[in-house]
């Protein structure tokens, strides 16, 4: 069909304002296809683009074209046409009217329209009905929300909306015809395309998403004549906007070469016994699946986690991965080693770091001083970054491309480090879900520290499990180790994923002996295949000794000064960790009273973030590994909270530690002699653990501190205090070959609780089975689809009930994450009617901050406030940006948190106030 058959190609406009003129509604479509082929060539990992040939018959690169260029088709109708005056009088001028739109009608949103119209129209071309019911979800969800079919029947009622009459039909089938005409495609031929798994086709809505959302920005002028509207014009315009845009996708098509040991190749030190191994069983793995390396701290599971992910990709066509850690801290140093792994992988690989507080990483900061977009340059540049010969400013190596780091984008960089809630957020019934889906599909997904998710926040893991196998997303899990109940709930739920089927057989789901040991799981031709490998620990075990530190629940800090004081009498790096911010604070000051603040730091989450960013950056440098750029210091105590538990690459001589649920308090003795030294502090070895925040009772269960017992329950304490008070009474634990069992006995069916603390015990313990299940029907009633719908075959009805949008990482933390709600506000003081920050510069009467440092200052300014409801609810009734911030991308959303000249002010009638040593301190706690 020519374009000049139908008249209404002429006048139905898709877009009433791009760049000064009307855009016709079928150049964007073109464009959008045009788009949806350059994601194709440069964009798609080899994976993504074999199942679409697959479900295609080899023509996947034409149906992912069409189908983005039928997107917007919803837009040839009355309900959209008549949204601006005198371009629908254009439309009614060629014989295209309607009656006036009542308010239902006008609400007869585009996307669901265009779903309706591709129902009516797609089988006239014979397209199967089974094809037709898995294509139009894509067009119906492109505005970030999949209804169900019974919504698309209102159309039949809102005939008026939709387009009454012959001439409708005919125009609206000829658009169709046109796009299709102009990508030369047969659309009968298309018409048996095969429904792919449905966590494909969820990738497949966020890819036509991506696809519109960049061939509507600013590079895509209006086209308003009909005679400059074709697909070669179309390709033309994207090919530039794609260039200016810097978009590109992730390694080369083969990046990894068989060597002789892949990890020494990448990371410069010759594979450990553990890195062999987990490297040999990414080599036989059958099929995209499950790989959970458990190992203990310091054994090189980073390493061989990327090392297998190169191969993974390698066999099953991903070009990319997403690592996801527990919480921020723990992110920003693993995103430095993946931008080195990167570096080696592919030279000038963009690394995307997600997370809310990623400004004050000075990695991701130095890759951000230059950037441009649209080929002009925002914000300037240092002197090293210089104009190329093509005159266009170079992208700092690993920068990703700006148009990445829009609001829901990040998961779309093809090598992003962020937080476990980026991948968590996936899991949830939210607003353009499938964009995050979309960013997944094609990688290797790394998880981190996976131990630490507690019963609500595996959930949404397990369901992300289950759309991640579904779509044939490798997926590999590390952690110290697992208690045997939460790998087993693992693997069913990846199998769930892989074979559609909510009874899954778990007989391949075994126990194995040794230690470190990997677990690999695929389902080939719906047949489970497992194999377990165990690997010889790099390092020799060490025999722990254990102590109780006794302290009544409501003592101070007496007990731990006195330790350390006779401890580390001749030198000594100490860790203390506490389980509350406010038992840290005590600590320190108590600690700062008898050695000085000199040798003692203090780290906690109510720092703020660039006070805890500097002091995690200085406990690391000081306590890092041997041969670091600072001589570790003669005598050192931090005190900190769970933040040293994860990821914190500290080695201290000793380790006084509040008592925590078993699993967790190996990860903090993890800490303790980490690195071999040649020389430690007489009477500092073998390592020693003081365990504190416990008071024993004769014949009877000890007793915990309030605190300790609201965050982890009094059950999982108790279990854990009988098998510290059993390695008392021997001969402490032998790390790393007493972890298993430990961990295994913590969580298992067998209580190990003495005789005598029977009755608390079983009480504890119905508590905590209650609380448990109530937190996993809370979490359940947020996920996606969960365990009911597993083998449903299209995307249909997929957000009957959305969550809705989640604007920043509060809103998502809140879904994902359970426990009290707490927000960040961000600190600023005022003196005479003026403003200033905490460091007394002046911000003006309306908190202006122009100055890109003052800015800074100001966001680094950042705290948690602590997590009481009265303090929350007022801080999100009470609090807002302050005049000044509004349009400041960085402080726009932000609650300022207005202090008084001693740095203290009073919300919710607590007393605040934020002390530069301690951290914010609420004074009515």
């Amino acid at each position: 069909m020519s374009l000049d058959r139908s008249p209404a190609l002429g006048v139905w406009w898709g877009k009433s304002d791009a760049g000064g003129r009307p855009n016709l509604l079928l150049q964007h479509l073109l464009d959008t296809a045009a788009v949806a082929e350059l994601l194709w060539d440069r964009y798609l990992a080899p994976g993504t683009r074999s199942w679409l040939n697959a479900v295609s018959g080899g023509a996947g690169r034409t149906f992912f074209a069409l189908v983005a260029g039928l997107h917007d088709v919803g837009k040839a109708t009355p309900a959209f046409q008549a949204k601006v005056d005198g371009l629908a009088r254009k439309v009614r001028a060629v014989g295209l009217d309607w009656r006036r739109l009542d308010a239902e009608s006008a609400r007869w949103h585009h996307s669901v329209a265009g779903a309706f119209l591709l129902r009516s129209v797609l089988p006239a071309f014979g397209w199967s009905a089974s094809t037709v019911a898995w294509v139009w979800p894509l067009v119906a969800g492109h505005h970030g929300l999949v209804p169900d079919a019974e919504k698309l029947l209102a159309g039949r009622r809102l005939g008026n909306a939709q387009g009454r009459g012959e001439s409708w039909r005919v125009a609206q089938a000829a658009l169709v015809q046109a796009v299709a005409d102009e990508l030369k495609v047969d659309l009968t031929e298309l018409g048996a395309v095969v429904a792919p798994r449905r966590g494909q086709q969820l990738s497949l809505s966020g890819l036509v998403i991506m696809a519109d959302w960049i061939a509507s920005g600013m590079p895509f002028a209006g086209v308003d004549v009909l005679g400059e509207v074709s697909m070669e014009a179309a390709r033309r315009r994207a090919l530039a906007a794609w260039d200016v845009l810097e978009l590109r996708g992730g390694w080369g098509a083969a990046p990894y070469q068989h060597v002789e040991d892949l990890v020494a190749a990448r990371f410069g030190k010759p594979s450990r016994p553990l890195q062999v191994a987990g490297v040999e069983l990414a080599e036989g793995m059958p099929g995209p699946g499950l790989l959970i390396v458990e190992a203990p701290m310091g054994e090189g599971k980073t390493e061989v986690a990327l090392a297998a992910a190169e191969v993974l990709g390698r066999r099953f066509g991903c070009d990319g991965v997403f690592v996801g850690m527990p919480t921020q801290a723990t992110s920003d140093p693993m995103f430095e080693r993946v931008v080195e792994w990167a570096g080696a992988v592919d030279t000038g690989l963009p690394v995307g770091l997600l997370h809310g507080k990623r400004m004050f990483n000075r990695r991701w900061n130095e890759m951000q001083q230059c950037v441009h977009f649209a080929g002009v340059d925002e914000f300037g540049c240092d002197d090293e970054y210089a104009v190329s010969d093509g005159g266009r400013w170079e992208r700092p190596e690993h920068a990703p491309a700006e148009w990445f780091l829009g609001p829901k984008r990040g998961m779309l960089m093809p090598v992003v480090v962020g937080t476990i809630d980026q991948l968590l957020h996936a899991a949830t019934r939210t607003k353009h879900v499938m964009l995050r889906h979309a960013g997944l599909n094609g990688r290797v997904v790394i998880l981190d520290e996976v131990h630490a998710y507690d019963v609500y926040m595996s959930q949404f893991l397990f369901e992300a499990l289950r759309w991640l196998a579904d779509a044939g997303v490798p997926v590999i899990l590390l952690s110290a180790t697992l208690p045997p109940g939460q790998r087993h709930d693992l693997m069913r739920a990846y199998l769930q994923g892989a074979t559609g089927q909510r009874v899954v057989d778990l007989s391949v789901v075994s126990e194995a002996e040794g230690y470190p040991v990997f677990h690999a799981l695929s389902v080939v031709g719906g047949t489970a295949r497992r194999d377990v490998r165990t690997s010889v620990p790099w390092r020799r075990a060490e025999q722990v000794r254990l102590r109780i530190l006794e302290e009544a629940p409501e003592d101070g800090a007496e007990q731990v000064v006195g330790l350390l004081d006779e401890q580390l009498r001749d030198g000594g790096c100490a860790l203390v960790i506490r389980n509350t911010v406010s038992r840290a604070q005590q600590t320190y000051e108590a600690l700062v009273g008898r050695w000085g603040s000199g040798q003692v730091l203090l780290l906690h989450a109510r720092l703020t973030v660039a006070e805890r960013a500097e002091r995690t950056r200085r406990a690391l440098e000081l306590l890092g590994p041997p041969g670091g750029p600072v001589q570790r210091p003669k005598r050192l105590i931090v005190v900190a909270t769970q933040l040293a538990e994860q990821s914190f690459d500290v080695d201290a001589d000793l380790l006084v530690t509040d008592l925590a649920p078993i699993d967790l308090l190996l990860q903090r003795i993890g800490r303790v002699h980490r690195h071999t030294r040649p020389v430690r502090p007489a009477g500092l070895h073998p390592p020693q653990v003081f365990v504190a925040g416990v008071h024993t009772v004769a014949d009877g269960p000890p007793a915990f501190p309030s605190g300790s017992m609201y965050i982890y329950g009094r059950h999982l304490l108790l279990r854990s205090a009988a098998l510290v008070l059993e390695g008392v009474d021997g001969r402490g634990w032998s790390i790393p070959t007493d972890v298993p069992d430990l961990v295994s006995r913590g969580y298992g069916d067998s209580e190990p609780v003495p005789a005598s603390w029977g009755d608390s015990a079983e009480s504890a313990r119905r508590v905590w089975e209650t609380s448990e299940r109530a937190r996993q029907d809370i979490a359940r009633s947020f996920l996606l689809a969960g365990e009911d719908t597993l083998g449903t075959p299209t995307l249909a009805g997929l957000h009957g009930r959305a969550t809705g949008d989640l604007p920043d990482d509060d809103a998502v933390a809140a879904v994902v994450r359970d426990g009290t709600e707490s927000v960040e506000v961000v600190l600023v003081r005022q003196d005479e009617g003026r403003y200033l920050t905490l460091g007394g510069h002046s911000l003006g009467p309306n908190g202006d901050a122009s100055d890109a440092d003052i800015v800074e200052e100001v966001a680094g300014s950042m705290v948690r406030l602590p997590p009481r409801p009265n303090l929350t609810a007022a801080a999100k009734a009470e609090l807002g940006p302050l005049p000044g911030w509004y349009g400041n991308p960085w402080l726009q959303r932000c609650r300022a948190l207005v202090l008084d000249a001693n740095n203290s002010t009073v919300l919710a009638g607590r007393r605040l106030t934020y002390k530069h040593d301690l951290g914010l301190v609420d004074a009515s706690a």
